[in-house]
């Protein structure tokens, strides 16, 4: 019996490329190299990942000074929050489409999130990530992701609204 500890986060033999044709033209894939979503451990390492991180979301003091935030919490929707958190993750990853929910801007904008608070947040994940056993490249990987999305998540109600518009005009 082995003493090592297994993670959903290891490394698994690499596939070969392969060709495909998408009607016009020849595509070579690199299969070679694993998506994010296939480093993370599929559906079942992100989702393990998610549980621990709504938790700590769901209980961290700072992240609920936020009125609108508590409110959210409080309604007591953690199972379809880590839902939504996992169908998102697999997607923003490379995974299968699967995520049901609205785009990140339509979803924060009654939250009026701070930068300091998506700061927060960005905290609690990228501390979930370390607590789980994530690899460095994989962490720095999915953070990125993360940041990439500030823009869409912080800012005024007001100010959702009119980006909405814009985008819907």
């Amino acid at each position: 019996q082995s003493s090592q500890r297994h993670t959903p986060f290891e490394r698994s033999p690499q596939p070969e490329a392969h060709i495909h044709h998408d009607g016009k033209r020849s595509i070579m894939t690199d299969t070679s190299a694993p998506t994010l979503y296939e480093r993370l451990g599929g559906t079942y390492g992100i989702a393990g990942a998610v549980d621990v991180l709504v938790e700590r979301l769901y209980t961290n003091a700072s992240a609920n000074t936020n009125p609108h935030v508590d409110a959210f919490h409080s309604q007591q929707g953690q199972a379809g929050f880590k839902y939504l958190v996992t169908a998102w993750s697999i997607e923003q990853t490379g995974g299968p489409k699967c995520y049901p929910g609205r785009d990140m801007t339509e979803s924060h904008a009654h939250l009026n999130v701070s930068q300091f608070e998506f700061d927060i947040v960005a905290g609690e994940i990228a501390a979930t990530l370390f607590h789980v056993g994530v690899p460095q490249q994989e962490h720095k990987e999915f953070m990125a992701i993360i940041e990439s999305y500030r823009s869409m998540v912080v800012g005024s109600a007001t100010e959702k609204e009119a980006e909405l518009e814009s985008a819907s005009a």
